[in-house]
């Protein structure tokens, strides 16, 4: 083994942390997320471990239709780096292709993932766990379609960053849904978060989907507060990621980062 031909190696290795925000962040960012997570979890139960009997059914509930958004968010923002990755990028947008048509396109192709995999962990859900996706009855539809358009609105915002910062926020495409994860309270209710943070989640969409969750599952049905939240926050969301995103691509573009990306 050679020293100098080692610490050559590892000065690059730091070098590219130094240069890079997002790779930094990372080193902190999952294990705070897990802390968080996992932490008001535990709080929630130990507050009221005899009054949720029916918690295992509103965990596994709750990670089912976490997934539909996840995937939801990743089919638009993995498409966009697959096609970084690939050196396609210039191709696709120099082709009549529209940003309307592109999204759509992504939009189509996690609607099939995300189907598969639900079909999956419903089956899964039912066969090892006694738990049916489908006890929500027709309350399913609406908080589906909720997530479906939050996580295209959240992978409108991540492309977007990636487009305007360059390869090195990748990280963000897997970072972005699980920095909000633990505020839009998707495994125990609102009331679990601190007192300060609670109009923030509030103003999540996702929030509302899965408080509706526990409400059905407990057997008090969609509240329809939760749902005219879910929907008019989803409606704002949506236009706002579409506008934003809009920007970084022209920024992008007026600055030749579109012919830098895949490059860097």
């Amino acid at each position: 083994m050679n020293l100098y031909r080692i610490t050559a190696l590892v000065l690059r290795y730091t070098f590219l942390y130094t240069r890079s925000f997002p790779r930094v962040l990372e080193m902190f960012f999952w294990p705070v997320m897990d802390l968080l997570v996992w932490g008001m979890l535990t709080q929630y139960l130990q507050s009221a471990p005899y009054q949720v009997p029916g918690f295992i059914r509103f965990l596994l509930g709750s990670m089912i239709l976490w997934d539909v958004l996840y995937r939801s968010q990743q089919a638009t923002t993995i498409s966009f780096l697959e096609d970084i990755w690939a050196r396609n990028l210039m191709n696709v947008f120099v082709a009549p292709v529209r940003l309307v048509e592109f999204f759509m396109a992504t939009f189509c192709v996690g609607m099939v993932k995300i189907l598969i995999t639900v079909a999956v962990l419903t089956l899964l859900s039912a066969a090892f766990f006694d738990f049916q996706l489908f006890s929500l009855g027709a309350s399913l539809i609406p908080l589906f379609i909720n997530l479906l358009v939050m996580g295209w609105s959240v992978g409108m915002v991540t492309t977007g960053m990636i487009l305007r910062w360059g390869q090195a926020s990748e990280a963000l495409a897997w970072g972005i849904p699980f920095l909000l994860q633990p505020v839009c309270a998707a495994f125990y209710p609102v009331s679990t978060l601190p007192q300060w943070l609670q109009p923030i989640s509030l103003a999540i969409p996702a929030t509302h989907v899965f408080e509706g969750m526990r409400d059905v599952l407990a057997g008090k049905g969609l509240s329809g507060f939760s749902l005219f939240y879910a929907v008019g926050l989803n409606c704002i969301y949506l236009v706002g990621a579409a506008l934003l995103f809009r920007y970084f691509f022209n920024q992008a573009r007026h600055r030749g980062l579109l012919a830098k990306l895949g490059t860097q």
